[in-house]
């Protein structure tokens, strides 16, 4: 057996569990317990999430972020219906199919505006009431928190892509595989980032943030999870060891890990971003503002980083890479990829 990589940029799903997860996870490994979600665990992660969010929403544990958008989505529309969303969108561009096989068929409708980010003028052209049967009716907005390009959405801003869509009869859902990041980036509270600012559906990541496994999926209008549980347990969803997916969950949010663990990605991003800063060849592609960093290098830089054993993605072409940071991201290994990145852009001026 192999032993682990060093630290890593290709993405924070490379990294380990928490602390704060891991204990959680060896405390809940004693004895029996009840199975598919009626143990002591399950309901302190229910009741901790309605702690954090201050408010009585309907919660489910799904293993996977795929999942969690895709039923999500499938609860709010029919075959019938279409989602308006982000063209560079994980719902669109990453999860096969997903959501519009979950649906039945639901139609993605994308929008392709700057920096990941929906804007309620764009929504609101693509947001179309269909005018007889041939055409998909927008039924719900999928709303990615913090963006696929690192941008974050302001408790304002988000306000107003809810209203335009709940103007035209639409419900809102948000992908929260980063939330934690945005939250801890605008020292904002998730309530604010969330149902307090319009969104209906809310699927928070966990995994991204030092969980094993398992996201959330937070209705907080509770008409709208009627027979979810029956969607998750169709879908092969519902954990029979639940406490194995949702004690984690305790572990990070009893004293606010999961927030801690948030901001210290997105410092190691904005580290590595005013470390690029200085470097004339390396150009930013969005603002640093969660936890990761894309920048369009020369390619021999990028082939220079990964014969130096660097792993990390192209994200917009060949040269527009995504440097991601993670609760366990060290200042160590920044300044280390920013020596070598730095070394490599001079030996092609020598």
């Amino acid at each position: 057996m192999t032993r682990g990589l060093p630290p890593q940029f290709g993405s924070d799903n490379y990294a380990g569990i928490c602390p704060e997860a891991w204990r959680a996870l060896e405390a809940a490994n004693h004895g029996h317990a009840p199975g598919y979600g009626g143990d002591d665990w399950t309901r302190a992660a229910l009741d901790a999430i309605r702690h954090a969010f201050e408010t009585d929403c309907e919660v489910f544990f799904v293993f996977n972020g795929t999942a969690a958008n895709s039923l999500a989505l499938a609860q709010l529309c029919r075959s019938t219906d279409a989602i308006v969303c982000h063209a560079m969108a994980h719902v669109n561009v990453d999860e096969c199919g997903a959501p519009e096989f979950m649906s039945g068929g639901a139609k993605l409708v994308t929008i392709d505006t700057p920096h990941a980010k929906l804007t309620p003028e764009a929504v609101i052209a693509k947001a179309v009431a269909p005018r007889d049967e041939h055409s998909s009716r927008p039924r719900a907005l999928s709303i990615t928190q913090a963006t696929e390009l690192g941008t974050i959405y302001r408790p304002d801003e988000l306000a107003a892509l809810c209203d335009v869509a709940h103007e035209r009869g639409m419900r809102v859902q948000m992908d929260g595989a980063r939330f934690a990041n945005a939250v801890a980036a605008q020292h904002a509270t998730p309530a604010e980032l969330s149902w307090r600012a319009g969104v209906d559906v809310l699927c928070l990541g966990g995994t991204k943030n030092g969980l094993p496994a398992g996201e959330a999926v937070l209705f907080f209008d509770r008409d709208l999870a009627d027979e979810f549980a029956r969607r998750r347990k169709q879908a092969g969803q519902l954990a029979s060891k639940m406490r194995f997916v949702s004690a984690p969950w305790v572990g990070v949010l009893a004293h606010g890990a999961w927030l801690r663990h948030a901001a210290h990605a997105n410092a190691m991003a904005a580290r590595l971003a005013e470390g690029l800063a200085g470097m004339g060849e390396a150009h930013l592609l969005a603002p640093v503002e969660a936890n990761g960093v894309f920048v369009d290098l020369p390619k021999h830089a990028i082939d220079a980083l990964h014969a130096n054993g660097w792993r990390f993605y192209a994200f917009i072409g060949d040269t527009g890479v995504r440097f991601m940071c993670a609760w366990d991201t060290t200042a160590e290994s920044v300044d280390r990829l920013l020596g070598d990145l730095r070394e490599a852009l001079a030996s092609s001026a020598r």
